[in-house]
């Protein structure tokens, strides 16, 4: 595995993401309270600071995700799948939904990006798996 499938998985994901969040664009926007147009869209669609940021912390999560991958001797499709489901779901949501408790956000606020942590990093661990 390297640098390509790092970046690979790590493009799968955003996609996943963009899909994740349009579909879920109402009820998400609603319990970020994130403000809207008139058409419901985010006010801040157009900054492409969010997606790039974005894009840059999914990459960090597949590199080390690919590092723990080849220690763990991680190197069929299933592993991988379930080992990213594993890392979003015991690592990542956990500490996203601490966080928002902490901040006073509403559950619906948490379960929707800790879903997305879940099926993403189980879809990113499927890619570098598929991409070695």
């Amino acid at each position: 595995m390297g640098i390509l499938d790092v970046i690979g998985a790590a493009i799968a994901t955003f996609a996943f993401g963009a899909l994740w969040y349009m579909m879920l664009a109402k009820p998400w926007t609603e319990a970020a309270a994130i403000p809207t147009d008139a058409k419901g869209r985010p006010l801040n669609s157009g900054n492409p600071v969010p997606y790039l940021v974005s894009f840059v912390m999914i990459l960090l999560v597949a590199g080390m995700m690919r590092h723990v991958f080849a220690l763990s001797g991680i190197d069929t499709l299933g592993k991988g799948a379930v080992s990213g489901l594993g890392i979003g779901a015991f690592f990542i949501s956990p500490w996203l939904i601490l966080t928002n408790f902490y901040e006073d956000r509403p559950l619906n606020l948490s379960l929707i990006n800790a879903g997305y942590a879940i099926f993403g990093c189980a879809i990113m661990g499927a890619c570098l798996i598929l991409f070695a």
